[in-house]
């Protein structure tokens, strides 16, 4: 059983922008959130399930990501991820249950992906068609006993309660990222997370600073408490929101330099914690 606000690492065992899990030993988190692996590796689930074992770290969400996707600036993020390019759309909703399964073979609760820029107007055919793929992951999910969790960063806080309404599933849940908001230009975080904090079930602890052209061009991540989030503000209000949770550090770069970056946000999540919780 982890403790509340565990420190967790995002991380992946073959491909992806995660920490690998020698740094995750190395860092001493207790937990993680783990990037899917491919569909070769998947097939290795009792053997990963071991290692994250041996190790003493506990996997809280398994994240979908997709081939195809490209995150190199916003105009591409809305034609190519998640569940919402229909020429991919068939594809990717059965690869989602796959790594539901895999998830399952590992013993955890949760998926999570970003599922793509929904549209906010509940009238247009695509926020039809998303809704009704999140329903199917919701229940696809619900029989392995697991949430859904939707990542933040494209809709706006009353969009993303909006989709969520529409949804009305039970197990679906955000995983909060606060710095994604800033990224994309889709608003002010503290601001989000007070209106729909109650659905939140994970989280990132990551940082960034402001493009200046917002939902035009992207923002910059930053080291944690470089940028504009406002980290201590965050932990007040996932603590006022309920949420205790694992505080999951994700740092989108690679080489040494991550490593550094993920020990400064454990020694400043460490600190946060202990003046909020006590």
């Amino acid at each position: 059983m982890l403790e509340p606000w565990a420190l967790g690492v995002f991380t992946s065992v073959d491909a992806g922008l995660g920490a690998g899990l020698a740094a995750v030993r190395e860092l001493g988190a207790p937990s993680v959130q783990l990037h899917a692996p491919s569909p070769e590796s998947r097939g290795r689930a009792a053997e990963i399930r071991e290692q994250f074992a041996a190790a003493g770290i506990t996997v809280t969400v398994v994240f979908c990501g997709f081939e195809g996707e490209s995150y190199d600036d916003i105009p591409t993020v809305k034609r190519t991820i998640g569940l919402v390019p229909e020429a991919t759309y068939a594809e990717r909703l059965a690869e989602t249950k796959a790594i539901s399964d895999f998830a399952a073979a590992l013993g955890v609760e949760a998926i999570g992906m970003h599922i793509g820029f929904v549209p906010e107007e509940a009238d247009d055919p695509v926020f039809a068609r998303v809704v009704a793929a999140a329903q199917e992951v919701c229940d696809y999910c619900a029989g392995h006993d697991q949430r859904f969790h939707l990542e933040t960063g494209q809709e706006t806080g009353p969009a993303l309660l909006n989709f969520f309404q529409a949804v009305n599933r039970p197990n679906l849940a955000i995983n909060f990222d606060p710095a994604n908001m800033i990224l994309y230009g889709s608003g002010e975080p503290i601001e989000a997370l007070r209106l729909v904090g109650s659905y939140v079930r994970s989280c990132h602890c990551k940082d960034a600073t402001w493009s200046d052209q917002p939902g035009v061009t992207w923002g910059a991540e930053t080291p944690l408490g470089a940028g504009a989030v406002g980290i201590e503000t965050y932990l007040r209000t996932l603590h006022e929101a309920g949420y205790h949770g694992p505080l999951t550090i994700e740092r989108e770069i690679s080489g040494p330099d991550q490593i550094r970056d993920i020990r400064g946000a454990v020694d400043l999540l460490t600190e946060l914690r202990a003046k909020i919780l006590g």
